[in-house]
């Protein structure tokens, strides 16, 4: 058994799962697609409710398939894609430290699911024993780019506010 693979599984995994269910259905005192949704579109990601959902469920699938240890990669992109976003979104003015709304928490678990996708989710997993190749440099850097690219695809499928919007916006 490889002790701190499953612990970090075992603990960022349903978390994230956690995470996910607060954007999808307001579980754990989260605000559900609405007020996410809302949240959303004031920083830009537009539809909200779309871009609220597509967070949710990559943080709770992403969440499940680490608890499993199955495509840790893949499972470990769309949780660090979700934070790279939230870095790039709302973090990343207030500088590293969570104190002041930085991305220092963001940064970590970035950096745990590099870890886990290099040196593999250990045992037991499905992909020890489906997908044993599924880990070390190569994989490590594939997903840490598709997290990377995929971040800033979510701009791409961002709509621009609406005209009303740009109106009703104080002159800089």
């Amino acid at each position: 058994m490889s002790i701190g693979t499953v612990a970090l599984r075992g603990i960022v995994g349903p978390l994230f799962v956690g995470h996910g269910t607060q954007k999808l259905f307001g579980w754990f005192g989260g605000h559900g697609l609405e007020g996410t949704g809302g949240f959303f579109e004031s920083i830009g990601l537009r539809p909200g409710k779309r871009h609220a959902a597509a967070a949710g469920v990559s943080e709770a699938l992403g969440g499940a398939l680490l608890i499993a240890g199955a495509a840790t990669p893949l499972a470990a992109t769309m949780v660090s894609g979700t934070m790279i976003t939230a870095i790039r979104k709302v973090h990343a003015p207030n500088g590293p430290w969570v104190t002041d709304n930085g991305f220092e928490y963001n940064a970590v678990l970035i950096a745990a699911m590099a870890a886990l996708v290099d040196r593999g989710p250990g045992s037991p997993s499905i992909d020890s024993k489906l997908f044993p190749n599924w880990k070390g440099p190569f994989w490590t850097i594939a997903s840490l780019a598709a997290a990377t690219a995929g971040s800033f695809l979510v701009d791409a499928m961002s709509e621009p506010a609406s005209e009303a919007e740009f109106s009703e916006a104080p002159a800089a």
